[in-house]
């Protein structure tokens, strides 16, 4: 097991450099691949700095560029894309070394009323998560902030993965450390998915037998959450082919409410 991070809450206390510009410390296993959900969730909190609180994020597109690496500071610049009465728009660049590591654009919109519709919810049929079986399998640093725990669900295909999941320390009410929390843990799984829909899954030695990354992640935020309670993370392949692998995913409250829907798209590429 890797050696521990800092508490979630520490990884996004961000030092302001300058007015659109932002430095994490990064602390960690110095030369190890960095964690994409640590990176995309402290470009959120760099983004989210910038704008007016009364505009909540609503979505962010993420493109993961370079593999970042531990101990190694990160820069995130801010470009200040659009401020308007209902929505803002902004793009993060986080960079190692001078090199662009991610690209992030996210989407801020002031609370409006509107009609709701959401699909049936799959928590009723989920064990309580206090008794549901704990995840060992997390070996890996990152997920030392995580609280994970198996589910089955009656009508689950064979290639969907569900989990109840929390960051496992209390946060503040601040909507912003918890829709990045969301987006943190939101990185861990969809290319186990990919994975098992080519018959490479966590434990069957696809190390030896496959490089994966993630290229690209969306997160849409439907209505908030808190991510230090219980919710339900559920995800199932879409696609595979190319060398690349689609995955979609749904948050779900423990209260049965949709609260973030997401894709990721990875590399699946055979080593030789």
């Amino acid at each position: 097991m890797g050696e521990p991070l800092p508490s979630f809450v520490e990884l996004l206390d961000l030092e302001v450099i300058d007015r659109n510009l932002f430095r994490a410390p990064n602390e960690g296993e110095g030369g190890q691949r960095l964690f994409g959900g640590q990176v995309a969730s402290q470009a959120l909190r760099a983004a989210a700095s910038t704008v007016d609180p009364a505009h909540h994020v609503n979505s962010l597109h993420a493109y993961f560029l370079r593999p970042g690496r531990y101990g190694v500071p990160i820069v995130f610049t801010v470009d200040r894309i659009r401020d308007g009465q209902s929505f803002t728009t902004r793009r993060v660049v986080a960079t190692q070394h001078g090199e662009a590591i991610l690209n992030l654009d996210a989407s801020f919109h002031v609370d409006e009323e509107g009609g709701e519709y959401e699909p049936p919810s799959p928590v009723l049929r989920a064990p309580d998560p206090e008794v549901a079986e704990p995840d060992e399998r997390r070996r890996a640093a990152h997920h030392l902030v995580l609280e994970s725990r198996r589910v089955t669900l009656d009508d689950e295909g064979p290639l969907e993965r569900t989990r109840w999941m929390r960051i496992a320390e209390p946060l503040p009410d601040d909507p912003v450390v918890h829709a990045c929390a969301i987006t943190y843990f939101s990185d861990t799984g969809p290319m186990g998915a990919a994975r098992r829909a080519v018959g490479s899954a966590e434990g069957d030695g696809w190390e030896g037998t496959m490089m994966t990354a993630s290229l690209d992640h969306c997160v849409w935020f439907h209505r908030p959450a808190r991510a230090d309670e219980f919710l339900l993370y559920r995800l199932e392949p879409l696609v595979t082919g190319r060398a690349r692998g689609l995955t979609r995913g749904e948050i779900w409250t423990r209260d049965g409410r949709l609260a973030a829907s997401i894709t990721q798209e990875g590399l699946l590429r055979p080593r030789r």
